[in-house]
């Protein structure tokens, strides 16, 4: 690919400035990433904190909702029952997340899963908002539910090569990291996060249908992660492109969070037969960021880094969450950047 193509000058952003203003962290302005990208701010506010009872912890993923608003899917804690949160992320122009309501995921029968048979790891509010697809490493699954009120309606179906071993080729907890849905809902992704056994680079299967509807794995794509890091994150394009976040952690030293820009087009699926991985291009790695008065409770290459694997996009605005997995040594954290990803992003 050629980054004249897709990637644009900073200058272009200078529209979004009206959110530059971190919150819970400096008051200067933050700055430049990278050529596509720029900091817009960040903030801890949710992090160790609770609503209605439940710990606001293990945020694994976000969608929009519209108008500054998202959902974040908890992942495995414990045996604590699994949900989702919907929350606000912008008051007045300014980074300022606050949870507003939390929603228990349950079966058809009512019952809810826990850490114990479900670990939401990928997320999708579906077209009209009604419902949302969240994803699960543990078998791993893609299940339908109710935002209402968290009952399950419907799940997707999974080729069996991508099951847990011994049913499958895929390694334990390095499987549905990521899910991603055009906005027409017609096409869903789920990315893995780790290879199957044997091989080098990391599948996406491609679903199609509708939204609230049926959906059938239709193709698979070679993706291939940079050394020591996972596939954690995909966000769908309307041009056809996606965007997909890769992150790692070192013992030590920390973090590496680096989001590229790929595409499916014109790309040879791989269900049956090998073929190259996706080009992609790297489009910032968020070590580069100004760290804008960010402090870390561990060792990081930049302190503004944490587990962060949660990506999603409204308009330019591009947000990513943090993962504390409920340590105390990781902070849930919250970050606004303005980037420029393709023309129609």
């Amino acid at each position: 690919m050629r980054s004249s193509k897709l990637l644009a000058p900073v200058a272009a952003l200078a529209t979004l400035g009206a959110l530059a203003t971190p919150a819970c962290a400096t008051e200067k302005p933050s700055g430049q990433c990278s050529p596509a990208a720029s900091l817009l701010g960040f903030s801890d506010a949710l992090d160790k904190t609770e609503l209605n009872g439940t710990a606001i912890a293990g945020l694994s993923a976000l969608a929009m909702t519209g108008h500054g608003r998202a959902v974040a899917v908890v992942d495995n804690i414990g045996t604590t029952p699994a949900r989702i949160y919907d929350l606000s992320l912008r008051r007045g122009g300014v980074l300022k997340p606050a949870a507003r309501k939390v929603t228990t995921l349950t079966r058809p029968d009512g019952t809810p899963y826990t850490g114990a048979d479900f670990d939401g790891e990928g997320l999708v509010v579906e077209r009209g908002g009604q419902t949302i697809l969240a994803s699960s490493e543990t078998e791993p699954s893609i299940r339908r539910f109710r935002r209402s009120d968290g009952r399950q309606t419907a799940e997707l179906p999974v080729p069996e090569r991508f099951r847990v071993a011994p049913a499958g080729q895929a390694t334990r907890n390095q499987t549905f990291e990521s899910l991603a849905a055009t906005s027409d809902g017609r096409t869903v992704y789920a990315g893995m996060e780790g290879p199957l056994n044997g091989e080098a680079f990391q599948r996406i299967i491609r679903y199609e249908g509708h939204a609230g509807g049926r959906y059938v794995p239709v193709a698979q794509y070679a993706y291939k992660t940079d050394p020591t890091l996972s596939l954690a994150e995909l966000i769908a394009l309307r041009d056809g492109g996606l965007l997909a976040m890769e992150r790692g952690f070192t013992p030590g030293v920390g973090n590496t969070v680096r989001i590229y820009r790929t595409s499916t087009n014109g790309a040879r699926d791989v269900t049956n037969t090998p073929a190259p991985a996706l080009k992609k291009e790297l489009l910032v790695d968020i070590a580069t960021c100004p760290p804008s008065g960010a402090t870390a409770k561990q060792p990081q290459p930049n302190p503004l880094l944490d587990n962060i694997e949660g990506m999603a996009l409204d308009g330019r605005i591009l947000y990513l969450i943090s993962d504390d997995n409920g340590s105390a040594t990781q902070i849930t954290r919250v970050y606004a950047l303005a980037i420029r990803a393709s023309r129609g992003a």
